[in-house]
């Protein structure tokens, strides 16, 4: 019998745990430790945050949904991994202490850096949980003039969210009748070519957002904020009314001890998702060290690939599965509803970039594809 743990309740974590389950027999043990029971379909916070749907539609109860596929479920914080021991400390939970293991996989995702932006609680919005999107809706619902002020710090790695929301702010400004009123900005640390990957798509999206009025301004690292601007590392001050800031991040501290990160503390992995250098680990998701932003869709597809090998290697078999690093993303509002990417990060090779209402459509589907099958 092989004891399996698997560290994390987003997409990699569930995701593993459901095709370990499938493909390994019943006297195999899984288990899947999670600092909260309740998953939240991330890719649906811009939707939450505009009024677009409720909690209740992208979230549901995990332990419900492991039970009844015969995985074990721990709501507790993962504190600490030995691997020379094999064993994983858990605190502030339901059960305490630590947890043997013959095989662990990481899905801790990232940590929030927020102390790399001195003023970020105080002062900005985020979307990075149920609870701050609808606030940062209840914000731009009572917002009347000004300037907002929408996008990432340093190391944020997450454009999506950010463009998605801008393109439901205005719409939301004009079905008010004030969008004369607002002034909309979008900032980012890098440029347009850089957030998305590709030269086409970033012409296609910089003349959607130049055609809804927003202003663009591209290379500004912010490193500090106050009640009403954002302070740039070149000195400049971006005044708002109204922000919504993507903080930076970092990887988990759970495995910052044990020298398989990089220097910010991502997982080092082989194309198998085995961690370099431990044969017993494997390491998917935002957690991991792969260049380019952090995706739901990129968790998903390494959880599939260190399932399969993993699976392949407790049955006695080399690894059977590859991961490629593509970026795959849809942003609603973009154009004709939807601008839809594909690129392997790792070639020389263009985007395949589309837009029409298709991409804003497939995305919702892939929500309640997630929502059916896990209720």
């Amino acid at each position: 019998m092989a004891r399996v743990l698997i560290l994390g309740g987003g997409f990699a974590g569930v995701v593993a745990a459901e095709r370990l389950a499938a493909e390994l027999g019943e006297e195999h043990q899984i288990t899947l430790v999670s600092r909260s029971r309740q998953f939240v379909f991330y890719p649906a916070l811009v939707r939450l945050a505009f009024g677009k749907c409720r909690p209740a539609d992208i979230t549901f109860d995990l332990r419900q949904s492991m039970l009844s596929r015969r995985i074990n479920f721990i709501e507790a914080e993962v504190a600490r991994v030995d691997p020379f021991e094999r064993t994983v400390t858990i605190a502030h939970g339901e059960v305490q202490g630590t947890l043997g293991y013959d095989f662990v996989i990481f899905a801790l995702g990232r940590r929030l850096a927020t102390e790399r932006i001195p003023g970020f609680y105080e002062h900005a919005h985020h979307l990075l949980n149920v609870d701050k999107a609808i606030q940062f809706g209840k914000a731009v619902n009572r917002f009347e003039s000004g300037r907002i002020v929408l996008g990432q710090a340093p190391d944020a790695r997450l454009p999506v969210p950010i463009y998605e929301s801008a393109f439901a702010l205005t719409r939301l400004l004009e079905e008010k009748g004030n969008r004369a009123n607002v002034k909309v900005t979008i900032v980012s640390p890098t440029t347009l070519d850089a957030d998305l990957g590709d030269h086409d798509a970033a012409v296609a999206l910089e003349q959607t957002l130049r055609a809804h009025g927003m202003e663009f301004l591209p290379n500004v690292s912010i490193k500090s904020l106050t009640h009403d601007a954002a302070l740039t590392t070149t000195g400049e001050a971006i005044n708002f009314n109204l922000l919504m800031l993507a903080p930076p991040f970092r990887g988990s501290s759970a495995a910052a001890h044990i020298c398989i990160t990089d220097a910010e503390g991502y997982i080092n992995v082989d194309w198998t998702m085995r961690v370099v250098g431990h044969k017993q680990m494997y390491a998917v998701g935002d957690c991991v060290n792969f260049a380019g932003p952090k995706m739901g869709h990129m968790a998903v597809r390494q959880a599939e690939v260190a399932a399969a090998n993993l699976a392949a290697q407790i049955s006695g078999h080399e690894p059977v599965s590859h991961y490629q690093h593509e970026m795959r993303f849809v942003i609603e509002g973009a154009g004709n509803d939807g601008l839809y990417l594909h690129k392997n990060l790792w070639t020389d090779e263009p985007a395949d970039v589309r837009q029409g209402p298709f991409w804003s459509w497939a995305k919702r589907v892939q929500q309640k594809y997630w929502e059916v099958s896990h209720s």
